[in-house]
């Protein structure tokens, strides 16, 4: 048998992980024929069946599984091989692949990207505006803002900030219920759900409140959508004072609820962090983040 297509590899790799040939394609941007002809191309060169087809999606086979582990060692080791080359780079340009939570690259971004452009004319970023993490051991990302420390990975993670949280509530939607004063006030009111967390439920507990599902008559999985559906008047949410404050369709209302700060971590992997273009990004996310942090909690 001749050695394999990586690329073939790569495409099994995306089809096992997503579970379906449809997933992996709308996860990686590939077409879903061209996935399907690889792993068939796989397939024929092993000479065996990868996967079964089942109304859940494509499951492995017991080659399938073998393959796998095989073929997950070598995405790491080629992994470790691009980290290598990158980390070897002394030149103040090229790309830096950045990616960061929604809501703090559509608000906190912007601003920094377009003032470093200006002033490192040479280095091109790629943002990836995400709330699912990005690996960076596999170079999905070469600097990522995340808002918890990661846990494994030859990675180096730096406390750049911690961004306070604050209720709010459209003006229009406490003009017409009121503004509450007491916790028995608040209770009272809706409040917009954001879906992935439980944030909310476990602040709402640690203020001697259980909610109930009727507390949420609203929830959103989208952190963006949340949000306007709070400044439209849907109900109260929870949001970051240093964009919060200053939207004039809100209030901030109950500051006697006791609410956590939201903690940034600017996380690297450790062959980048020396190459000069990354190191450069690297600092100015870091100044501009904790300045960001250092104004929420004056406001």
């Amino acid at each position: 048998m001749r050695a394999l297509d990586w690329s073939l590899l790569q495409s099994f790799l995306r089809v096992a992980a997503a579970g379906s040939l449809s997933a992996a394609a709308r996860r990686h941007g590939v077409s879903q024929p061209t996935l399907g002809r690889h792993v068939r191309a796989l397939e024929a060169a092993l000479e065996q069946p990868l996967f079964t087809r089942r109304p859940e999606g494509q499951v492995l086979t017991a080659m399938g599984h073998q393959l796998l582990a095989h073929a997950r060692d070598m995405e790491a080791a080629a992994a470790r091989l691009s980290l290598t080359a990158a980390g070897a780079s002394e030149r103040l340009e090229g790309t830096v692949r950045v990616t960061a939570a929604r809501v703090v690259a559509h608000w906190h971004l912007p601003r920094l990207l377009a003032r470093l452009r200006l002033e490192e004319p040479g280095i091109r970023i790629d943002l990836v505006a995400s709330d699912v993490p990005e690996n960076l051991m596999h170079r999905e990302a070469d600097i990522a803002l995340r808002m918890f420390r990661p846990e494994r990975g030859d990675l180096l993670a730096q406390k750049v900030a911690e961004l306070p949280l604050g209720l709010y509530a459209a003006r229009s939607y406490l003009d017409r219920v009121g503004r509450p004063q007491t916790l028995k006030a608040l209770q009272a009111l809706d409040f917009v759900g954001y879906g992935p967390s439980d944030l909310m439920q476990r602040v709402m507990a640690e203020n001697g409140w259980q909610p109930r599902r009727e507390t949420f008559p609203l929830r959103c999985e989208d952190q963006l959508v949340n949000w306007a559906l709070v400044c439209a008047g849907c109900g109260v949410g929870g949001f970051q004072r240093s964009i919060a404050d200053s939207d004039p369709r809100v209030e901030r209302v109950a500051d006697f609820v006791r609410l956590p700060v939201l903690p940034v971590w600017l996380v690297v992997p450790e062959a980048l962090r020396h190459v000069p273009r990354v190191a450069r990004v690297r600092a100015a996310l870091a100044e501009e983040m904790a300045r960001i942090g250092a104004a929420g909690s004056a406001g």
